[in-house]
């Protein structure tokens, strides 16, 4: 069916000029117009005139395709070098953060035998300390016993001595009261002796 030349242009999705162009370079037996005079596209003209949009069309389109993958690719290239460098930015910190985590951990270590060291001293001081005071209470115990059994034989010394006066005091006093009974016996014999 006969296409008008706006019909075609909004089929090709091309201007109106660019269809009639195409139109006017037909061989005349490829042009035709209806009874109103409007020039009328016939299935032939049409073939013709897609094949001559077409080819440019499809070379515009590789072009403008081959621009965009050499912008693509510029584009994907910048983006390369700039996700590099910050690849190497990144690797840069990381070596800087890893060599200060080492100087740090290092220095932890020394602290940390330092330390130990410390703790080590302190412990073998708490150990003499500790014989130390065992060996002053052994020597304070000992002077004490001493002193003890030297205070047990003097006072065992003075208690013999306290002793054997007690018992001639003793022995004075029981005589003593031993006449007095014997004095009141013989009171008391006088006494009923009245009776």
């Amino acid at each position: 069916m006969p296409k008008t030349i706006r019909e075609l242009a909004d089929e090709l999705k091309v201007s109106k000029q660019t269809i009639q162009y195409h139109y006017q370079r037909l061989p005349t037996k490829n042009r035709q117009k209806n009874s109103q005079g409007t020039n009328m596209i016939s299935l032939t003209a049409e073939r013709i005139i897609r094949d001559k949009v077409a080819k440019p069309l499809v070379a515009k389109g590789q072009q403008a395709s081959s621009k965009k993958m050499i912008k693509t690719s510029k584009e994907n290239n910048e983006l390369i070098a700039t996700l590099r460098r910050e690849i190497e930015d990144l690797k840069s910190q990381r070596d800087k953060q890893l060599a200060t985590k080492d100087q740090q951990i290092s220095s932890k270590d020394r602290q940390i035998d330092h330390l130990t060291k410390l703790v080590d001293q302190q412990q073998q001081l708490q150990l003499a300390t500790v014989a130390e005071n065992h060996q002053l209470k052994e020597h304070v115990l000992k002077s004490e016993l001493s002193s003890s059994i030297q205070k047990r034989s003097k006072n065992d010394k003075d208690d013999t001595l306290s002793n054997n006066i007690n018992s001639g005091q003793v022995k004075n006093n029981s005589d003593k009261q031993d006449e007095k009974k014997v004095s009141k016996n013989k009171a008391n014999n006088s006494w009923w002796h009245f009776w």
